[in-house]
C-alpha cells in the first residue's frame, strides 16, 4: 500500500497530520541525552558566556566614540547572537517533550527504522527524532522532515511516498526498533 497521506495511529495521539502540525508546532521532542545537553550549553551561556561578553562590551565602551568603535559594534553583535541562543534554548527546553520508544510496531519519536528505496531498493537506517536533535549525517531525522513525516505511524513492511524537490519519493518499512 503506498500512501501520500501520514496516518498517525491512536498510540501517538494524534487523528491526522494538520492535527499533529497544530498540536506540535511549538514543540520539541528530544532524547534525555540532549535535553541534558541543551540544559548545560545553556547553564554554560548564562554565566560564562554572558559575562565574557559583558566584559568585552565594558572594554569596547572604555574606548570611547561609540559611532566608530568597531569593537564596540562586534560585542554589541555578540551579546545579541548570545542572548537569541539563549532564548532559543529557553523555549526548546520549555516545550520539550521527552521521548522514549513506544512501540516496536509502529514508526514513532525514537523509532530506529530501516527503509528500503523505491526506486533502487537500497536500504538506510534512520533514528526518528525532533528538530533540535536532527542530524542526517548521522542517521538521525527529523519527523517534520518529508521523510520523517512520511514515515511516522507506518508499520513494518508498509509503503509510503512523499514529495521533494527532485520528484516523488517511495519507500518502505523494513524494520522498525
Amino acid at each position: 500500500m503506498v500512501s501520500n497521506e501520514v496516518d498517525f495511529p491512536s498510540v501517538l495521539g494524534y487523528d491526522s497530520l494538520q492535527q499533529f502540525n497544530l498540536m506540535n508546532a511549538e514543540q520539541e521532542y528530544l532524547t534525555k541525552e540532549k535535553f541534558e545537553e541543551l540544559k548545560k550549553e545553556l547553564e554554560q551561556l548564562k554565566t560564562v558566556k554572558r559575562k565574557e561578553v559583558a566584559e568585552a562590551l565594558e572594554y569596547a565602551k572604555s574606548l570611547g566614540d561609540f559611532s566608530e568603535n568597531q569593537e564596540y559594534q562586534e560585542a554589541r553583535d555578540s551579546q545579541a547572537i548570545l542572548e537569541d541562543r539563549i532564548n532559543r534554548l529557553e523555549s526548546i527546553l520549555k516545550s520539550a517533550k521527552i521521548i522514549s520508544i513506544q512501540s516496536a510496531n509502529i514508526v514513532s519519536v525514537g523509532s530506529i527504522i530501516t527503509v528500503e528505496k523505491g526506486s533502487d531498493k537500497s536500504r538506510k537506517s534512520y533514528t526518528m527524532v525532533g528538530s533540535e536533535e536532527a542530524d542526517a549525517t548521522h542517521g538521525k531525522i527529523s519527523i517534520r522532515s518529508p521523510l520523517g513525516l512520511a514515515a511516522m505511524g507506518k508499520s513494518k513492511g508498509e509503503s509510503f511516498s512523499f514529495e521533494t524537490p527532485s520528484g516523488m519519493m517511495s519507500y518502505k518499512v523494513i524494520d522498525i526498533k
